[in-house]
């Protein structure tokens, strides 16, 4: 077991019982306060701790890091060591914030330096993100899309069934939490008419979890299936914005173009995939048996139970969605295993989308798109408004959290306003 996942180990830091962030957790990510610089966090509870004031102050000192890993506006430098590094780090920061230990609890000068209450603390982006890679992995949706427009008979392509779809996407578009999105302009076309520019007028979410990555093999090689985890630093929440009608119109031949690279939302506290381990469960059986390549062992999908949220303009959260993460049909490791067959190179900060994970079930679907099928089965919110899309000044918040009963893994929230098109 890994020292920081013993669920018995208890915080001097006060922890609710519904907190996303025990002890156990220890995500990673780049906070500052007004008027300071920004620093690498994690987060007990209600506490948001500058690591890189507990590195200055010596207590990392057997690590092996350097200041400007901790002093930095996005987690990359800290990366760059690999994962057992970080292991340790994580293991010690437990170790610190475990009861019992003195070694800074009861240091009150130390304290107020390192810990803040989280509502003092502005997160940023976590991750300089260099490519953007997204999948298209759960076999519901999938079916969903290809049932909606393509014969039913014949919802999945060829392909999908054999190998991780996925397309290379825009990174300089990422934004985190808070961030606002405003409505995208592009061409639409209607059947029998020429094709108009305009505001979208389907905006939707895709419910996602996105993989930071650390460095990768060199060029030419690729990454086992075996592998594939001691590559992957951690998952955060994600929503890959979509705006369903310029996408239907210009994705042929070459796929989303325009209709997603407008803006994505990710959550600001990446889980590390060690904090995760307690929660793996086994992936969907897939039929027909994979290529060599994409076979594995073990558990390599993740139990993550998801919720999204629409909020009205001054209204109340409705929950719209209750999916899982465990769900998707091809995993995260033979995602990673695919994109690199080819001898394609990960490199520190990659990110790659999970594709929208929807469940067997009505109230699991993960988009728009899917909940109210097409805009012909509308939903009807709490204040009695209805939404085939989402509508200007709404916001969309996505959650997620693991528990066993033990431990419960929060991921926090992702939450982004969708403001109206500029003129």
């Amino acid at each position: 077991m890994i020292a920081a996942n013993n669920p018995d180990l208890v915080s001097w830091i006060n922890v609710s019982e519904d907190s996303d962030f025990p002890i156990q957790n220890i995500p990673f990510g780049v906070g500052f306060l007004v008027q300071d610089e920004p620093f690498v966090a994690t987060r007990i509870g209600d506490k948001v701790i500058n690591l890189a004031a507990l590195n200055d102050k010596g207590y990392f000192k057997e690590l092996g890091f350097h200041s400007s890993d901790f002093n930095s506006s996005s987690l990359n430098a800290l990366m760059k060591y690999g994962k057992l590094p970080l292991r340790n780090l994580r293991n010690r920061i437990s170790s610190l914030f475990a009861e019992g230990n003195m070694e800074l609890q009861g240091h009150d000068e130390d304290c107020m330096e390192v810990l803040y209450s989280a509502d003092r603390v502005q997160l940023l982006l976590p991750v300089t993100i260099g490519d953007y890679t997204d999948f298209y992995s759960s076999k519901e949706h999938a079916t969903n899309v290809g049932t909606m427009f393509r014969d039913p008979a014949n919802a999945l392509l060829p392909n999908w069934l054999w190998l991780p779809v996925g397309y290379h996407g825009r990174s300089s578009s990422i934004i985190t939490s808070e961030v606002p999105v405003v409505r995208p302009k592009g061409q639409t076309k209607v059947e029998g008419e020429n094709p108009k520019f305009e505001a979208s007028a389907r905006i939707d979410f895709e419910l996602e979890m996105g993989f930071y990555t650390f460095d990768g093999k060199p060029l030419g090689e690729r990454i086992s299936t075996a592998e594939a985890e001691d590559f992957i630093f951690g998952l955060s929440l994600f929503n890959d914005w979509s705006a369903r009608d310029i996408q239907q119109w210009e994705y042929v031949p070459l796929g989303p173009f325009l209709a997603k690279n407008f803006a994505s939302s990710i959550s600001p506290w990446i889980i590390t995939l060690d904090a995760l381990q307690p929660f793996a469960v086994d992936t969907p059986v897939q039929e027909p048996e994979v290529l060599s390549y994409l076979k594995f062992e073990g558990k390599k999908s993740y139990d993550i139970n998801l919720e999204v949220f629409i909020q009205p303009k001054d209204g109340a959260e409705d929950r719209v969605c209750l999916s899982n993460f465990k769900y998707m049909y091809w995993n995260m490791a033979q995602q990673l295993a695919h994109h690199t067959v080819n001898g394609c190179n990960i490199r520190c900060g990659d990110l790659m989308g999970s594709g929208t994970i929807s469940g067997p079930t009505p109230d699991s679907y993960g988009s728009m798109l899917e909940l109210a099928w097409k805009g012909t089965k509308p939903l009807t919110l709490s204040d009695g408004s209805q939404r085939r899309f989402i509508q200007d000044y709404d916001t969309v918040i996505m959650k997620g959290h693991c528990t066993n009963g033990n431990v419960r893994i929060g991921f926090g929230e992702v939450r982004t306003q969708l403001l109206p098109a500029i003129d």
